[in-house]
């Protein structure tokens, strides 16, 4: 399998959404959660809505912790094991911030996880399918760990799309190749989402995704022009796609369980954050019982099965 390495353009571009400014309550929740594993990190990617909208109150913010190694993040082994055995481990964090709860999620990944994860190489889609959309590298070890987290994060834009283009028509456009990409990554989750969520998602950062797409169907030898399309794909390539697709699928909502087993486990009030994530994108209410809270492996199967059945999951 061909492996597209992210040029110079693609860096730069990645590099320059990083000199943005976000919020100082943001960076200091970074820093708060840094802490935690000292001199192990690398830097912390923050990612998600709250990026995008800038509103924090009320919200929960997404980060991943970019660490040198499990062994070094974690004091005792069964985290780092857990880590290990099927990244990422899922944590809890709140602080106050000039009279304001600040919530976060975060998820602690090695840096030769995330590499791999970024390949097209990897089967399972959750690293790449978000990283490929809009993120900002914070308080980095150094210039050189910027710019490798950098190209990991430009070979995650390569890999959503190299997986994608196969099955769009030949001159396919921006909009069409990312829309036709969020829908199935979302499709390889266990996801709360509505359908039409990959188009909203495309909407949300068009330009972007518009200014970014040139720079990756350059490097993947897509052509958008109509006089340089003198075949269609052949049936095979298009075939393969598919069943890694189907493949794609089944790996991604059978880790995607077990790591929602695993973070009830990890994620301090993690089976009520469950509930409420689930209410949050599918409209499904979950009633959290005292007994859920105190096995929550157990509650986790089971809020599992019964937000299944109420349509929560695809």
């Amino acid at each position: 399998m061909t492996i597209f390495g992210p040029n110079d353009t693609l860096c730069a571009f990645i590099l320059d959404e990083w000199t943005k400014d976000v919020p100082k309550a943001v960076v200091d929740a970074a820093e708060d959660i840094a802490r935690r594993y000292g001199d192990s990190v690398e830097g912390v990617l923050f990612y998600g809505s709250c990026l995008r909208t800038g509103e924090i109150e009320e919200k929960i913010l997404d980060f991943y912790v970019i660490v040198k190694s499990y062994r070094d993040a974690y004091s005792g082994l069964f985290l780092a094991a857990a880590n290990k055995i099927l990244p990422p481990n899922v944590f809890y964090h709140e602080m106050d911030v000039a009279g304001i709860t600040i919530r976060s999620k975060y998820a602690v990944l090695s840096r030769e996880d995330l590499h791999k994860r970024s390949l097209p190489t990897c089967l399972n889609v959750s690293v790449w399918a978000r990283f490929c959309q809009p993120c900002k590298l914070l308080l980095s070890k150094n210039e050189e760990t910027t710019r490798q987290i950098a190209g990991d994060v430009g070979q995650t834009v390569l890999t959503m799309l190299s997986k994608t283009l196969p099955q769009v028509q030949p001159g396919a456009g921006s909009r069409e190749v990312w829309v036709a990409a969020f829908e199935n990554t979302y499709a390889s989750e266990l996801r709360s989402e509505r359908s039409g969520k990959g188009l909203e998602i495309y909407l949300l950062d068009q330009d972007r995704y518009d200014r970014l797409s040139p720079i990756a169907f350059d490097i993947l030898g897509h052509s958008i022009d109509p006089v340089e399309l003198k075949h269609q794909p052949a049936r095979w390539p298009v075939v393969k796609n598919r069943l890694g697709w189907f493949a794609r699928r089944i790996n991604g909502k059978l880790v995607s369980f077990l790591r929602l087993i695993k973070a009830s486990m990890t994620f301090d009030g993690g089976i009520d954050y469950l509930a409420w994530k689930i209410k949050r994108h599918s409209g499904v209410e979950i009633e959290i019982k005292d007994w859920m809270r105190r096995h929550q492996i157990i509650a986790g199967l089971t809020l599992f099965w019964s937000s299944r059945k109420k349509g929560a999951f695809k």
